[in-house]
């Protein structure tokens, strides 16, 4: 069985009217895992980021991260402690 492990998700949503209800929806589903989260619009670009703070297996981090990543214009960088 894996452990959970402390780390982050950067997000960087490309359009945010388009692709904010999709994020929010998956990010939902995780919730359990999430520490903290702050979001950012950045409305002069019609882009937002978010950056959250997980305590998750890698296995749930791949999950995540790979439903995220599958939309389009939502991109994501992640980190896991080592222990």
């Amino acid at each position: 069985m894996q452990k959970q492990r402390l780390g982050f998700v950067g997000i960087i949503v490309e359009d945010r009217i388009k692709s904010a209800d999709p994020v929010n929806h998956i990010l939902s589903d995780y919730g359990n895992h999430i520490v903290a989260r702050v979001g950012i619009p950045y409305k002069g670009k019609n882009c937002s980021v978010i950056t959250l703070v997980i305590d998750m297996t890698t296995d749930e981090l791949g999950s995540l991260t790979g439903k995220l990543g599958s939309l389009k214009g939502v991109l994501i960088k992640s980190a896991l402690m080592q222990k």
